[in-house]
């Protein structure tokens, strides 16, 4: 392996056919290069859709207030379901795999909030303990609404990062300080940030049972949510089923209506885009590797000319006493170079491109971060380096086989 002669003589070999073994090793470079690229994209395109379903728990279950659309034992069609209390109480106590649960009550985006004499104007949202897990928030000071929260109407909120930049421009602890929504002060017990975005940033979070009573809401819920745990997708089709059915018989409308309220199961959501991209992983890997053997045939195939033409020099070896394992590997050898370099150079250029689409690229919402995996390039180009000398092996077990006499006679 580490003859000077023999590296001597295989550099001299490949010098001698500068066109032929460029272009091979092109050939197998470009199926390295491709492949890197392919899986680089691939993995941004999936980073995108990935952070679109970080902003919420993707097992979840969305549940919207509708209008009617079949008459129903009297009722009429057209009629506006609306939420209560009650059915937060409904879906706590009936469905066995809700784990988080929240409402929302959403007060009107009129209401200006202000600090001292900094103002703005955002969405307000009253909630209960579980949405932060809903929503994936991300509290970086103080602490999140809890349960004596509800049970005590407490006037507390907790704000976005944005928020507190907005209104505490003197960096002053929003912590303790109080804030009015309207004309309502309300005290800063916790900040908060989340991947959804600024836009999620600029949202104030109330206990909603606070929220309900000082601005007129009675018991009304806008929206339910919940999260689901370890439920699998048809798991997850029966819960619906069961919100369908139940809801139903609470709010008076046909079990049929789909109108009636809208149900959005974030979890086959999610499977569907990972099923989605377990495809195109397929469909990157079937392309990058046809690629990579188109490159490995010629690897093959210039080793065939190479043994062809050096028949003479082959049998004049073994009349000097050179064995056949010794020919085939100088044979296998000159073939690990050419794809090992070739394949090198491949994967430098596609890692390389992909870093500079990285650094340039502008933001975008479902495409971001393209990167290949270093491990499964490295994999890539083992199974190259692998495959080269396989490709080098029938040409060399030939060269091995050859007879003195018959290569000397060879014209």
């Amino acid at each position: 392996m580490f003859d000077i002669d023999k590296w001597q003589e295989i550099f001299s070999t490949i010098s001698k056919n500068k066109l032929r073994t460029a272009l091979t090793g092109f050939s197998v470079a470009w199926g390295i290069f491709m492949l890197i690229i392919l899986l680089g994209s691939g993995t941004g395109l999936e980073n995108g859709v990935e952070e679109q379903f970080a902003d919420d728990a993707t097992n979840s279950l969305w549940i919207y207030a509708r209008q009617t659309t079949k008459a129903y034992r009297g009722y009429n069609s057209g009629r506006q379901i609306r939420f209560t209390n009650e059915d937060y109480d409904r879906i706590k106590h009936s469905i066995e795999q809700a784990d988080h649960i929240t409402g929302r009550f959403y007060i009107s985006s009129s209401n200006t909030t202000n600090y001292k004499n900094n103002f703005g104007t955002y969405e307000i949202r009253s909630v209960h303990p579980g949405h932060q897990y809903l929503e994936n928030t991300i509290i970086t000071e103080g602490r999140y609404i809890n349960e004596l929260d509800l049970d005590q109407y407490s006037k507390v909120a907790v704000i976005g990062n944005l928020i507190k930049q907005d209104l505490f421009k003197n960096g002053e602890n929003p912590i303790g300080e109080y804030i009015k929504v309207g004309n309502i002060p309300f005290k800063v017990v916790g900040v908060f940030t989340d991947k959804g975005g600024e836009g999620e940033m600029r949202k104030i979070y109330l206990p909603i049972t606070t929220a309900q009573r000082v601005f007129n809401g009675a018991n009304r819920i806008h929206q339910l949510m919940f999260t689901m745990g370890d439920a699998t997708i048809d798991e997850s089709k029966q819960i619906e089923e069961q919100i369908q059915a139940e809801f139903a018989q609470a709010h008076h409308f046909d079990p049929e209506d789909q109108r009636a309220i809208g149900i959005n199961n974030s979890l086959e959501d999610y499977t569907r885009v990972q099923n989605l991209f377990l495809g195109i992983r397929i469909f990157i890997w079937i392309v990058g590797i046809g690629t990579i053997i188109a490159g490995i045939v010629g690897v093959g195939n210039i080793m065939m000319i190479v043994v062809k033409e050096r028949t003479k020099e082959i049998g004049v070896r073994k009349a000097l006493g050179a064995t056949p394992r010794s020919i085939i590997g100088l044979i296998l050898l000159e073939s690990i170079v050419i794809t090992s370099l070739a394949g090198y150079i491949g994967l430098v250029m596609g890692v390389g491109l992909l870093e500079l689409v990285r650094a340039n690229m502008p933001p975008s919402d479902f495409f971001m971060n393209p990167e290949a995996n270093i491990s499964i390039a490295l994999t890539a180009v083992a199974l190259l380096v692998f495959s080269g000398t396989l490709a080098g092996f029938i040409p060399a077990r030939k060269a091995a086989a050859i007879k003195p006499i018959e290569a000397l006679r060879d014209e």
